[in-house]
């Protein structure tokens, strides 16, 4: 390097060190630190604004039983022959601005009486309007007005990662809220044991606890995305997972209890599973999505539609479906005589088909409720339908849909236990039930439970 090349370098280094000395140093010597673009970076996540808009809308839920299920007579009454109260804490969201609220089902269930105390700490009893054992939902009214009703949301718009609030009462510490991300949606993790569950949890990390059953899951706008109904634990508090059931089923179900006060259910008429590494290979596919077909109920949807087994359900509605959870999740949305559009894949084809959607009793009507109640009893039963029997291969029976204080509480039978027979006849109508159960002497009860078990029950009546 020559002398007029080391000159101007030495000259440019010292320009360089004297801009650095005044970029980061004032005239009193203090070291003056660049100040952060935060335009670079996503703004900070604020929880207190959908924290305050969400808390307004939620409310704490008291449920009172005088029925006990317990191991033997000694535990179902105290010494003084008198029945134990039962009380069930949980939570629940605001639907309408005139009382409308919504919570599980198994915060409520059995319940005597209902009490839903507001943010205003004001305490109301609540009606059950109606509930849905199947996706664990109930609705309730209350008497009160002018109402703030929390803003609903879209559960398919939900990213996984994406930031939500737990809000509820766990442990009964009213107005807890929790954060966390959505770990995973269209969880089965068979909590519902019912014939026929809708299960397509949202997974999150939002600590929930006891006491948040039927509070809601929120985004950061404030909007319910699920109601929040179990944890998964081995000590029975929180250890890291939490599940919620999608807004846009709780929106389906909720509209078809105040419209219809039953639950409009489709069926398509077979089985479906999930695609595993054996069927994957036996079709050469490339990967594991979708659903395939298992099973073909002859004059169900899907034998009308002329499905084949074997074939794999790749869309429905232009929806995508990943597992049997997403494919139970689009048909709940929908109600009998609706006709969806599958897309499947055939040998390697793909094809469309449009599947017209059928009832219980295999038709396309939307359904009536069918229930009855009997003051004998201390039941509502319902009989059931054809699909039941169908499937449970029998003639006939009746569900018990809800239970009060009466003969079926004291015979220890559980709501949606389906009746076949008693001592061996098999019931065919509410009379024949009511004076086959009222009875004295040994009654025999043959039956099946919500998961289509065989059960008995055998008491003696005196």
């Amino acid at each position: 390097m020559s002398r007029i090349q080391s000159f101007l370098a030495g000259i440019l280094g010292g320009v360089l060190v004297l801009s650095v000395y005044l970029y980061f140093f004032d005239n009193k010597k203090t070291l003056q630190l660049r100040p952060i673009d935060y335009q670079r970076f996503e703004n900070p996540i604020d929880f207190t604004k959908p924290s305050s808009i969400g808390k307004q809308s939620v409310v704490s839920i008291k449920a009172r039983s005088q029925r006990v299920a317990r191991n033997n007579f000694w535990d179902f009454w105290d010494f003084w022959g008198m029945q134990r109260e039962a009380t069930n804490a949980g939570t629940g969201v605001i639907y309408s601005q005139d009382g409308i609220i919504i919570t599980n089902f198994h915060v409520v269930e059995n319940a005597d009486e209902i009490v839903v105390t507001l943010p205003n700490k004001r305490s109301y009893k609540a009606q059950l309007l109606g509930s849905d054992p199947n996706s664990d939902l109930a609705v309730l009214k209350i008497p009160a007005s002018n109402l703030k009703p929390i803003a609903l949301g879209n559960s398919d718009d939900l990213l996984i990662g994406e930031w939500v609030l737990a809000i509820g009462n766990p442990f009964e510490l009213t107005s807890t809220v929790t954060a966390g991300i959505v770990s995973a949606k269209g969880r089965n993790i068979h909590l519902v044991k019912t014939q026929f569950p809708i299960e397509s949890f949202i997974q999150t990390d939002a600590a929930i606890n006891p006491g948040n059953s039927g509070g809601p899951l929120i985004n950061t706008k404030g909007e319910l995305v699920g109601i929040n109904t179990a944890i998964m634990s081995n000590s029975g508090a929180y250890n890291g997972y939490g599940f919620a059931i999608p807004v846009n089923i709780v929106k389906k179900v909720v509209r078809d209890l105040l419209e219809y006060q039953v639950v409009q259910r489709s069926f398509y008429g077979g089985n479906v599973e999930d695609i595993d590494e054996k069927f994957a290979k036996s079709q050469q596919l490339e990967n594991y999505f979708g659903v395939y077909i298992s099973e073909i109920y002859p004059e169900g949807s899907f034998d009308k539609a002329k499905l084949e087994l074997g074939d794999v359900i790749l869309k429905v509605n232009q929806k995508e479906i990943l597992s049997k959870a997403d494919f139970y999740e689009a048909i709940a949305l929908t109600r009998p005589g609706d006709i969806v559009k599958l897309q499947v894949l055939r040998k390697n084809k793909l094809l469309e088909f449009n599947l017209t959607l059928q009832n219980e009793d295999g038709e396309t009507q939307i359904v009536k409720k069918t229930s009855v109640y009997s003051k004998i009893l201390g039941a509502e039963l319902q009989p059931i339908t054809k699909f039941e029997k169908n499937k449970l291969k029998i003639e006939s029976g009746f569900k018990i849909l809800s239970l009060g204080q009466g003969r079926l509480a004291q015979m220890r039978l559980p709501e949606g236990f389906i009746i076949y027979r008693v001592n061996n006849q098999v019931i065919y109508n509410l009379e024949q039930l009511e004076n086959a159960l009222n009875q004295r002497g040994r009654v025999f009860i043959e039956g099946f439970n919500q998961d289509g078990s065989m059960a008995n029950y055998s008491f003696f009546s005196y």
